[in-house]
């Protein structure tokens, strides 16, 4: 079967590089791809991944480009293109796609629609409210203390999150959402939670708009700096599983949240097939929901397709066709830690087109993969194109030798300016 898939991050990479893997599958193109992706290789016949420079949300070219080399099936990686509905227009012109329809996307396009949708359909989660004037806002953050989080309605970029322990913060988050518009038309409106205490985790689900298979545990590391300090990001490293919750109370967590979720959808007409990802806290008074992302995260996607012993395509085939009930997914008992590598600046302002090295000796460690997110080819040679450049993963029988090899592998990668946390698992251990 001939595949497209869309997006240029490292989650993509990893997609690539799992569905790659499939016999069935004996054409793949990403569109845009990376430097990285252009290196992957088909299974079954050795064909490269082919790279098409055409943006993941350019979708009437990526339309023109679908009706003109045909793929079987094409599956979505980022979540721009899902909210501007890719997956309605291929489906309207007889493409088979995988991931959440316009609507369905909405869960991560409009933090105010998925609030209210966990409001109404009894999901735990923070007490918030939405609001689209500064001044109102304000108040109902003074009654919150002004222990909160600011959240921007739309999407940016994983960005528009700010974590306030006082009213002066709380007021100042307001005024760079609303009034600078520091993330654009994302803060037209601001979704205001109570600041929730506890451990965060990571939840994903493959759904098929019947059914939920869910994933292990994780727990991604969204600072910037070591010891969660600095600014949000879109997430400097995560591992797989997370020892928080054994299996049985990751049943219950998961039971509690996807449950209703599931019962909401059916009530409220909503066709959600692709990838549910909801972030939650696990408070003293249970699990609450803080948001729900419509995609896999990154760099969660890393660690959980290098545990996955499931065939990828043939999962995502059945998810989009709601056949997902017959399949159960088949996890190594193997830990998984990532590590991301970013550009000097991150997640502020960054250079672009440093030369990367180190690449091929990080590669050649044994049961270690290194998945490009920004990353573009210059003369020949790899080089920097973006905020979070590279995802170094190692995954062994344990999670403590898992992040010491992903450690060891990001020691032989060298860019000017390059940055990484150095505690990533150490909750853990």
């Amino acid at each position: 079967m001939k595949l497209l898939v869309i997006g240029s991050g490292g989650r993509e990479h990893a997609l690539v590089w799992k569905i790659a893997q499939s016999p069935l599958v004996t054409r793949m193109w990403c569109a845009p791809g990376n430097a990285g992706i252009a290196e992957e290789r088909l299974v079954q016949n050795g064909a490269p991944v082919e790279c098409v420079a055409i943006g993941a949300e350019d979708l009437p070219r990526l339309l023109a480009f679908a009706q003109q080399e045909r793929p079987d099936f094409t599956v979505v990686g980022p979540d721009n293109p899902l909210a501007a509905g890719v997956v309605d227009l291929f489906q309207a012109n007889g493409f088979k796609i995988w991931g959440p329809n316009k609507q369905a996307a909405q869960f991560e396009a409009s933090k105010a629609f998925s609030q209210d949708f966990m409001e109404r359909h009894g999901i735990p989660t923070a007490a918030a409210g939405t609001f689209a004037e500064a001044v109102p806002a304000k108040q109902f953050c003074a009654s919150l203390g002004g222990r909160c989080v600011v959240k921007a309605d739309g999407l940016a970029l994983g960005k528009g999150v700010l974590i306030c322990t006082t009213q002066a913060q709380a007021e100042a988050a307001v005024d760079e959402i609303m009034v600078s518009k520091t993330f654009g038309a994302a803060g037209q409106r601001v979704v205001i939670q109570e600041l929730l205490e506890g451990m965060e985790i990571s939840l994903h689900a493959l759904c098929d708009g019947k059914v939920a298979k869910l994933f292990p545990t994780s727990q991604d590391h969204k600072r910037a700096l070591d010891g969660d300090a600095g600014l949000n990001t879109g997430g400097m490293g995560t591992y797989s599983p997370a020892p928080f919750l054994s299996d049985a109370e990751l049943r219950t967590v998961g039971d509690a949240i996807l449950q209703p979720w599931l019962r909401g959808c059916a009530a409220d007409g909503i066709d959600f097939r692709g990838l549910l990802y909801p972030g939650v806290m696990l408070t003293k008074s249970g699990p609450k929901v803080l948001e729900f992302n419509a995609r896999f995260g990154g760099p969660e996607t890393q660690v959980y397709l290098t545990r996955l012993d499931n065939d990828l395509f043939e999962l995502l085939l059945a998810s989009a066709e709601g056949r997902l009930a017959s399949h159960e997914l088949r996890w190594s008992a193997n830990a998984s830690v990532c590590v991301v590598m970013a550009s000097g600046g991150y997640p502020g302002s960054y250079p672009k087109g440093k030369l990367i090295a180190g690449l091929a000796a990080a590669n050649a460690l044994p049961n270690t993969k290194v998945f490009h997110a920004g990353t573009a080819k210059k003369d020949g040679a790899t080089v920097t194109n973006g905020g979070r450049v590279l995802g170094v993963t190692a995954w062994r029988p344990t999670l403590r030798a898992a992040r010491d090899a992903a450690y060891a592998a990001v020691e032989k990668i060298q860019f000017e300016g390059a940055h990484f946390r150095h505690d990533i698992a150490a909750k853990a251990l």
